[in-house]
């Protein structure tokens, strides 16, 4: 049966915000399916993160490209961008508010199995996803794209119940050896069913095709690498098929 996406926006409220995400599912099934939300890079809601959203539609996922900036904000430059994330930092109250509501809004959506969700995300929405699960929410999984690994929620053993895929690229100036040391330890005392897969010379945006142009434009270290955004992609598609099966 050939695909049929569909994408329409859900407005939510959560964080002090107004929050428009973006759903993609293939309406030519019928059945209830595993659901994924999907956090974008520090620019907000953009083209790349709602293509991501259909591609996973198009794996027989329901997917939401969440918002967490409010009203489905883009920034319209890297300072932008990094103001927009810092504020999320600042404020890890709403900002876990806003990461719950995605999940639930997901959950309530039409030929969405709740019993069958994850959670995935670049850069910033990597970081997000691994919030998630650190929050202990109701998750069969979590994947992080060249994302941060701090912690900016301590969990605590038996917490974290989704099993943990991160995709990091060797050569991520923004991930420090100390950063990725800690991220290993936290997960062997925490308990946590996790995979490390580490690409050699891949940068920072590694799966963004629009990574290199922006790395030039705003003078960070940024490069998108076709063949890991390839190998990455099904590392993903295996692990979804997997813990959400």
């Amino acid at each position: 049966m050939t695909a049929n996406i569909k994408t329409e926006m859900v407005t939510y409220n959560a964080g002090g915000a107004t929050l428009v995400s973006y759903l993609a599912w293939d309406a030519s099934q019928t059945e209830p399916r595993p659901g994924i939300v999907v956090f974008g890079e520090w620019w907000g809601l953009n083209d790349y993160q709602k293509r991501r959203a259909r591609e996973l539609a198009g794996l027989g996922y329901v997917a939401l490209a969440a918002d967490v900036y409010g009203n489905g904000k883009v920034a319209a430059d890297a300072d932008e961008a990094g103001s927009l994330m810092n504020g999320l930092f600042a404020d890890m109250e709403g900002t876990s508010a806003r990461v719950r509501a995605a999940v639930d809004q997901l959950s309530r959506q039409p030929g969405v199995d709740a019993s069958r969700l994850g959670v995935m995300g670049y850069c910033l929405g990597g970081a997000l996803s691994l919030h998630a699960a650190r929050l202990g929410l109701e998750l069969r999984g979590v994947a992080s794209f060249h994302g941060s690994l701090g912690k900016t929620h301590a969990a605590h053993k038996g917490d974290v119940k989704a099993r943990v895929l991160v995709c990091h690229g060797e050569d991520d100036s923004f991930v420090s050896a100390e950063e990725q040391a800690g991220f290993r330890q936290e997960m062997e005392e925490l308990g946590v069913d996790y995979r490390f897969v580490a690409y050699p010379g891949a940068k920072h945006g590694f799966t963004n095709p629009d990574a290199t142009e922006n790395g030039r434009k705003y003078s960070l270290p940024l490069e998108y690498n076709e063949s890991v955004d390839r190998e990455s992609w099904q590392e993903m598609k295996a692990f979804w098929s997997d813990v959400l099966a």
